[in-house]
């Protein structure tokens, strides 16, 4: 086992899974900024609440049907329930220079931001028992079976050789249009469409975006699950592709009126979203043309979404759904073994079928995810109910349901 275990890589990944961690709370910040001042620590609160709950189910089980031994091609089995059999040697299939432990808290920071993901989606009237109950049964019945699809030994897409370096699919994608099917079975806020349903703090919005990118370069070039030139390609491709989609976000923004703050922030992340799962696949030179397209796609798409009335509230859609879908075809595009012996080629390196592959795990994620979440929200809103009472969401989350304020 000594032999087997490399410090360095070790050493590497520990780091970037409190890279990882680091960015559920700054997308707290994110979204908390974004909200009425007297919905920001309800949007704060669905944030942190992930960092409890899913580190809980992922050690019970979520860990296991994720990365257990394959069934089907479909889940992972029961034999790392509760951790049993998870210690300091190194998995046989995963990230096999570092203890296992090590690669299943990495995976669970993967685990825990996902579904944070969709709450940008109901903030401001989503009744919190039903929240958590959702929360629970959406990473069980979506994030673990997509997880082992994409990621584990035996998955049906990873068999047929998906190239998604750090959850295009299983983390943007899934989130983006889980949100839409929330938002679309929630309803709107009150007052959408009639009044401006502005931002309580800003700044909030630019630190959390700014931790964001910071916590990007675990979740990417973290991927690697070692210290190598894979690791230190990704780190560039994120970094690149993050800098181009907010300059043109910018210049879009600039051309409607004036160069947007809120907006300089939102186009970063979308690149950070879009070059997600060609990080460790593809060029800096590409990463630059993957970030320069999603900022133009998700910028309209928001206004393809405001067009519809549709009260996606922050755009989890628009700027995770699409712009990784965008990244995953972009992948099947610019992949090339040049940078990563282990992936594959794309298109433009001579291998058209990898454009193929891209697009049924893409369809099928969006399917997937869209369906369950839709079905399970409905099945909330008739039981519990999905949406606090029309006083509760006057007065504010924050009162209403958690007797504090952000602000005396």
């Amino acid at each position: 086992m000594a032999d087997a275990i490399n410090a360095g890589d070790t050493a590497w990944v520990l780091v970037c899974c409190s890279l990882v961690l680091l960015m559920t709370p700054a997308l707290g910040f994110f979204y908390g900024g974004m909200v009425r001042r007297k919905n920001l620590l309800s949007t704060l609160t669905l944030s942190y609440t992930f960092m409890a709950l899913i580190g809980v189910q992922w050690l019970l089980y979520g860990y296991s049907l994720s990365f257990g031994e394959d069934i089907g091609g479909l889940i992972g089995g029961l034999e790392f329930v509760g951790f049993m059999g998870v210690g300091a040697a190194p998995s046989p299939h995963y990230g096999t220079t570092i203890p296992q432990t090590v690669f299943a808290a990495f995976q669970m920071m993967f685990a825990v931001i996902t579904p944070a993901l969709i709450t940008g989606a109901f903030v401001e009237r989503v009744n919190f028992k039903s929240f958590l109950i959702f929360s629970l049964v959406w990473s069980t019945l979506v994030y673990d079976p997509l997880c082992h699809w994409v990621w584990g030994k035996g998955g049906w897409l990873a068999s047929l050789g998906v190239l998604d370096f750090a959850g295009g699919t299983v983390v943007h994608i899934a989130a983006g249009f889980s949100a839409l099917a929330f938002a679309l079975a929630i309803g709107p806020r009150k007052g959408y469409g009639s009044f401006p349903l502005e931002p309580s703090n800003i700044p909030y919005t630019v630190l959390g975006a700014g931790l964001l990118w910071v916590g990007w370069f675990g979740f990417n070039a973290g991927s690697a699950l070692a210290a190598n030139g894979v690791a230190g390609n990704a780190l560039l491709t994120t970094n690149t592709s993050g800098a181009a989609a907010g300059l043109v976000w910018m210049l879009l923004s600039w051309l409607d009126g004036r160069p947007s703050t809120l907006g300089l922030a939102t186009g970063m992340v979308v690149g950070l979203a879009a070059v997600t799962p060609a990080s460790g696949y593809v060029t800096p030179l590409a990463a630059l043309v993957i970030g320069a397209v999603a900022a133009p796609l998700s910028y309209y798409a928001i206004r393809f979404r405001q067009n519809l009335g549709w009260d996606e509230s922050l755009d989890v859609w628009a700027c995770h759904g699409m712009a990784s879908t965008w990244g995953m075809v972009a992948t099947g595009l610019f992949a090339t073994v040049g940078v990563n012996p282990g992936g594959g080629n794309g298109l433009f390196y001579g291998n058209p079928a990898q454009l193929g592959v891209q697009a049924l795990a893409m369809v099928v994620t969006m399917v997937y995810s869209f369906g369950v979440t839709y079905l399970l929200a409905k099945a909330l809103d008739w039981s519990l109910g999905l949406r606090v009472t029309t006083m509760e969401e006057e007065v504010g989350l924050d009162i209403s349901a958690h007797g504090e304020r952000a602000y005396s």
